[in-house]
């Protein structure tokens, strides 16, 4: 797969690193051509540097990874490129103490369609610190990492499916892309979680044998309250 990153950042690396390794061809476009230029070279395999509607053009996926609030204006410049395209958004909205900058409008992802209607955007890899994305693979426990994707073209969900198993984790559905806000709001209560409160945000939910109850009380409940 071609696939063009947006950014120069965290997130840009980490993630770029496992599709180089899964054998995809990888293009890095910056602003500032020197930093995409270290980041192609430190990433190897490879991958190579250029402007940022270079690489939009020569990709099939495009990989926005850059702060909320440069995002839009970023794909707005370079939207002539994205027709057609997958445009991953991988942004959190998430300003000081811990609130949703999106404040109860369109999402980030949103308003990335906004600026670029021609293109198919999908939210992924959102929740996570971008260290848990340099591991090989994100397990804990022995299940691997699974990732919500959102979105509304199928050809484009399969697609970013993919690259979250060559990221060594399972993608699970989280509905179209008016749900990727609601990624965006659970990413804002983590962080808040996490580093405000030091808390274990996974301890929240219980396991899914559970999720609608206990089973044992389903089963009577089902049997009309007979034992």
């Amino acid at each position: 797969m071609r696939i063009g990153v947006l950014g120069t950042g965290n997130m840009a690396d980490a993630l770029a690193t496992h599709w180089v390794r899964a054998g995809h061809e990888v293009v890095i476009g910056g602003r500032d051509a020197r930093r995409a230029q270290r980041l192609a070279t430190r990433i190897g395999g490879g991958a190579r540097s250029a402007g940022l509607r270079a690489a939009a053009d020569s990709a099939e996926v495009v990989l926005a990874a850059l702060p909320f609030g440069a995002g839009a204006d970023v794909v707005r410049g370079v939207h002539g490129a994205l027709e057609g395209k997958v445009l991953l958004d991988c942004s959190n909205p998430v300003g000081p103490g811990f609130r949703l900058l999106t404040d109860g409008g369109p999402s980030a992802a949103q308003q990335l369609a906004a600026a670029a209607p021609g293109a198919h955007v999908v939210k992924a890899f959102n929740l996570c610190h971008e260290d848990v994305w340099r591991m090989r693979p994100p397990v804990f426990d022995g299940r691997p990492l699974a990732v919500p994707v959102c979105g509304d073209d199928e050809t484009a969900l399969a697609r970013v499916r993919e690259l979250v198993r060559d990221v060594g984790c399972e993608a699970v559905a989280g509905g179209g892309l008016e749900r990727a806000g609601l990624l965006e709001a659970t990413a804002a209560l983590f962080i808040a979680l996490w580093v405000g409160e030091g808390a274990d945000a996974q301890a929240i939910a219980p396991p899914l044998a559970f999720a609608a109850g206990p089973p044992s009380r389903r089963a009577t409940e089902g049997s009309g309250g007979q034992p």
